[in-house]
């Protein structure tokens, strides 16, 4: 029989894969001719030669090396602009100091050991015409009812649970307050800012101040918040000013069988040998607000804290922030709940804009860069 595998020499198995490549060039051809095609292919070159990343590298080496001396100039920045921000807290010592005569009038109403006199005590309200007039016609109708009635009226000494209003008004700090811290706070009477002295590591110090009550001995509590200006080195296009880092709470030097922090729960346990049973008592850690002074400590051995641990502690820097550029500053308001009602309005402003700019989405994408630019403040 003869043998079919060869043609003129030829094996049959080299003519097919001639036949095949044939056709697969033919058939790329057809592919290449398809509009559709083309402009699938155009638009995926397109999506990788746009980003940046894929654009740096198709620079020639004498472009990459003026980039590097570009970031090399942006790092001195963050440096420059590190010291700044020092000059910055150098500021705000200083007009801490200016502040706080103020502060301590402020106090002094508070507790009642001082009486503002009528020219501190006017405030012009907004209704202030409205008001006047109810006034007039009120007093002319009921002269001798008004007087009998200030005579009666109650006069506490300053302004009864200040503080612990402000506490129970702000959602930041009424989430962490427990029925058993409400009796405590009302004896708060004062806290301050303290800012690190000159020279020192950057932080603050913020102080509560108690008048004597029956839980614990310490007149003062603090918590100490440091923080750091300096770009990281192995990040410094991170830098965006300081940030706290770590914070110290202080011991509570609680009276006997008053410590809000603990609770004491009953567990029985069963002897393995004997299997008579027994009932002890333990100490467990219990929710309070005044766990604010006892703060999970920052990780510095270079081991990162897990998901829940690392919340708790950006939230406890974020209060710490809190008191410090908001709730001190402006106490009365918080008080008052007109600074309230002020962020309330700020951020149903901030939520408007969200819903008109992605209204403008489907309208012109390029002016999206030009919406809503980071300030550095």
């Amino acid at each position: 029989m003869a043998d079919n595998s060869f043609s003129d020499g030829v094996p049959s198995d080299s003519l097919e894969a001639a036949k095949n490549a044939s056709n697969t060039e033919k058939l790329a051809d057809q592919v290449m001719q398809n509009p559709q095609v083309l402009a699938a292919l155009q638009e995926r070159l397109d999506s990788v030669s746009h980003t940046p990343s894929s654009y740096i590298e198709t620079l020639p080496k004498a472009v990459k090396r003026r980039i590097n001396a570009l970031k090399q100039l942006q790092v001195k920045c963050a440096h420059i602009e590190a010291k700044f921000y020092e000059e910055v807290h150098d500021l705000e010592r200083k007009y801490a100091a200016l502040y706080q005569p103020l502060f301590d009038k402020r106090r002094e109403f508070i507790t009642g050991d001082a009486e503002p006199t009528d020219a501190e005590s006017e405030w012009h309200s907004e209704n202030e015409e409205e008001d006047k007039l109810a006034g007039d016609i009120k007093n002319k109708a009921v002269i001798t009812e008004k007087e009998a009635a200030a005579a009666e009226e109650p006069n506490p000494k300053g302004i009864p649970e200040f503080w612990f209003t402000i506490f129970r008004n702000v959602d930041m700090l009424s989430e962490l307050v427990q029925e058993y811290d409400e009796p405590i706070l009302k004896h708060l009477q004062d806290i301050k800012v303290k800012f690190s002295d000159p020279g020192q590591p950057m932080s603050f110090v913020l102080e509560f101040h108690f008048e004597p009550n029956d839980y614990f001995t310490n007149s003062v509590l603090t918590k100490t918040y440091k923080m750091k200006s300096e770009p990281d080195k192995a990040d410094p296009f991170s830098f965006e000013g300081p940030e706290i880092v770590d914070c110290d709470g202080c011991t509570i030097d609680w009276k006997k069988g008053k410590n809000v922090t603990v609770k004491t729960i009953k567990k029985k346990q069963k002897h393995k040998g004997r299997g008579t049973v027994r009932t002890i008592t333990k100490q467990v850690p219990n929710d309070s607000f005044f766990n604010f002074f006892n703060p999970l400590k920052a990780s510095g051995d270079g081991e990162s804290l897990d998901e829940d641990s690392e919340f708790t502690l950006a939230s406890d820097f974020e209060i710490g922030h809190f008191f410090r550029e908001r709730i001190v500053p402006r106490a009365v308001l918080y008080f008052t709940g007109e600074a309230i009602e002020d962020d309330d309005n700020f951020e149903e402003g901030e939520e408007g804009e969200e819903e008109e700019l992605e209204g403008d989405e489907e309208g012109e994408d390029e002016d999206d860069a030009e919406i809503n630019p980071k300030l550095p403040w």
